[in-house]
């Protein structure tokens, strides 16, 4: 399993927030881009970077992509990819990933344009969930049933989904194995990324057990409760 620090991204701060909300923000640090090289020095192979201005209708901020390609950073990148122009531009930026949230999953066409643009190992469909629906627009949106979201990414060929349960992101209360576990037998084919609710190591095992591919981890890094070096050790079994 791999361990998959989150930089979240907010008036060009990283920041956490409390289940989706964004008047409940702590902010960590003012350097994105040194961020994301510290966990890469710490050992991640990879950073889940998410643009939450542009989640919620900004403009994408390329300028981001650019400092992040530039340090050399392996990282994926959320936020505002809804077009398959911009999944272009994203990855010619640097980014190994784009991770295509709810809004662009609507319409399925749209994701199989990204795909065609991109290739299918290059794109993560992510699906936000709360109360069984799947959310899009900085979590304001009326959101779509939870299986129709999934059926959008089968038949788009998309191989990776990151599953956030909304009401535990940035709580540290514990992974929503349930919606795990939901998602896992809705659409068995897919690789899966957690996120959302890790607040210790307990949580990390308990998700090698399910079997997901990658673990996003965040406000526990961020506060201490997680050492990064003793997470890797925990996903790869030592």
């Amino acid at each position: 399993m791999q361990i998959i620090p989150a930089v979240d991204v907010l008036d060009g701060a990283v920041v956490r927030l409390l289940r989706g909300d964004f008047g409940a923000v702590t902010r960590y640090a003012t350097d994105p881009v040194h961020i994301g090289s510290r966990w890469i020095e710490r050992g991640a192979t990879l950073v889940h970077v998410v643009d939450l201005d542009a989640s919620r209708g900004a403009p994408p901020d390329r300028a981001l992509w650019a400092g992040l390609g530039r340090a050399g950073i392996p990282f994926q990148i959320g936020g505002g990819i809804r077009s398959d122009v911009v999944a272009g531009d994203a990855v010619a930026a640097g980014a190994l990933r784009v991770v295509v949230g709810t809004a662009a999953l609507e319409t399925s066409d749209t994701l199989v344009r990204i795909v065609d643009t991109v290739g299918t190992d290059r794109v993560v469909a992510a699906i936000d969930v709360r109360d069984g629906r799947a959310h899009g627009a900085g979590w304001r949106d009326e959101g779509i049933a939870l299986d129709r979201a999934l059926a959008a990414v089968v038949d788009a060929g998309v191989p990776r989904i990151l599953v956030t349960g909304i009401e535990r992101d940035g709580a540290m209360v514990g992974p929503d194995l349930n919606l795990l576990a939901q998602v896992r037998s809705l659409a068995p084919g897919l690789r899966l990324i957690a996120s959302g609710g890790v607040g210790d190591l307990a949580d990390l095992e308990a998700l090698s057990e399910l079997g997901v591919e990658g673990a996003i981890v965040g406000r526990a890094l961020y506060e201490g409760r997680i050492d990064l070096s003793e997470a890797i050790a925990v996903a790869s079994g030592r």
